[in-house]
């Protein structure tokens, strides 16, 4: 079925609806991650139970949309360094955010839909999943032929642990830290449960063979004793940080939280990076040139936000007018994630509003997905994408796509979940 009638598609439009040049091997990916831990051959059921996590279709990007996205990404962290924004984002922040030990936050992800006009920034993430896996992914290309190959081909994976190693340091002497540290944990709730678990483990295996000792744990294993955070008896120096519990508010986040407040750990990212970065109410700053300005925002940095799509506290005294705008909206929860208790405002109930009402929620100018098409069974089908972009401190350490159906991204597609990028350098 050829596209519907509109503007002309670029280069990397009608590849992404015409190319299938490239294949994408997600056994390779599993291959890898088995020979980092065998634990994953046992049943080959993690690989079996996340059959939606890979996709085997790449995703073409104009570096020029790459050069964008990295400009947003560094302007947005330039920006969370001032002191007036730091005032007004901590203004709406919980207190436990207010203390700041220094770490800057590993794995930031700014996601983008790609349109017409440019790469539009939908929100901002803490402890963005998936970046171990979309770099293993994205050597697990097989192209048609070599002039294929020559543009397909990904940096080296060892160009990208050594980054992530070079970021944990960081974080470990930002906090006052000499030398590495010996005992990192990854924590999340319940982690062997969690989708992205085989990134749990490649995780682990990468920073051992940095000389760190990894273990993976869930919060409420933790304990504060003796002025340490320990699993066990086991002492922990520093803490990878992949849970939700942004404020550690929840009983299970008392050790962490006391670790954390007492500067016994380096925890990575914390309630601090969350507040600055990642609360989606600071969309309603980023996106409004005239409090950039009156936070005293350097013009420069403000021309390179200009395409954030507006974005809105949704209050009692905004409400009639964000429902009668409602088709052209986007409702999030300030501290959301996973896509999760979003709503397009076109598909909005009286009832789902009225919760939305009630909770803290923000509106965004929606900014409709492009499309890449995959087969399924060898029957074309298309897709929607975004792109993400991992930082740290705002530089890029690795850009991925993610395809799905449906209102936000769901690892559940046929023909869906990570995929690789294939920038494309030209005019």
């Amino acid at each position: 079925m050829p596209p519907a009638i509109g503007p002309p598609l670029s280069v990397e439009g009608r590849l992404n609806h015409d190319c299938f040049c490239i294949d994408v091997e997600p056994a390779q990916v599993w291959s890898a991650l088995a020979r980092s831990d065998a634990s994953l051959v046992q049943g080959g059921s993690i690989a079996s139970e996340r059959s939606g996590l890979f996709s085997s279709t790449p995703v073409f990007l104009a570096r020029s949309d790459l050069d964008a996205m990295s400009a947003v990404a560094r302007t947005i962290d330039a920006i969370s360094r001032l002191p007036a924004w730091a005032a007004a984002a901590l203004a709406w922040a919980p207190p436990v955010a207010l203390t700041d030990p220094g770490p800057r936050g590993v794995f930031m992800g700014y996601d983008f839909h790609l349109t017409p006009q440019g790469p539009r920034l939908i929100e901002v993430n803490t402890n963005a999943g998936g970046a171990f896996l979309n770099a293993l992914l994205g050597q697990a290309q097989a192209a048609c032929c070599p002039e294929v190959a020559a543009i397909s081909r990904p940096p080296p994976l060892a160009r990208f642990e050594e980054a992530v190693w070079a970021m944990f340091l960081a974080e470990w002497r930002l906090q006052g830290r000499e030398g590495a540290p010996a005992v990192i944990a990854i924590v999340d709730e319940t982690p062997e449960g969690q989708y992205l678990y085989p990134e749990f483990l490649q995780t682990r295996a990468v920073l051992e063979r940095r000389g760190a000792r990894v273990v993976i744990a869930d919060p409420s294993a933790l304990s504060y004793s003796g002025g340490r955070l320990r699993l066990g008896e086991l002492p922990i120096d520093l803490v990878y940080n992949r849970w939700v519990d942004f404020a550690f508010a929840t009983p299970a986040a008392a050790a962490i939280r006391q670790a954390w407040l007492q500067d016994a750990a380096v925890v990575t990212p914390n309630p601090h990076n969350h507040a600055l970065l990642a609360d989606k109410r600071n969309l309603t700053l980023l996106s409004d040139p005239a409090r950039l300005e009156a936070l005293g925002v350097d013009p420069s940095l403000r021309a390179a936000l200009a395409g954030l799509p507006r974005t809105r506290l949704v209050t009692a005294e905004a409400s009639e007018e964000l429902w009668a705008s409602r088709k052209g909206l986007f409702f999030k929860p300030a501290g959301g994630h996973a896509g999760k208790a979003v709503y397009r405002g076109d598909k909005l109930t009286h009832r789902v509003w009225a919760e939305i009402l009630r909770g803290d929620y923000v509106a965004q100018d929606f900014a409709a997905p492009s499309q890449r098409r995959v087969k399924v069974d060898g029957d074309p089908q298309d897709r929607k994408l975004d792109v993400r972009l991992y930082a740290y401190a705002g530089e890029p350490l690795l850009v991925a796509a993610r395809l799905y159906q449906g209102q936000t991204t769901n690892f559940r597609t046929p023909g869906g979940g990570f995929a690789p990028v294939v920038v494309l350098d030209g005019p």
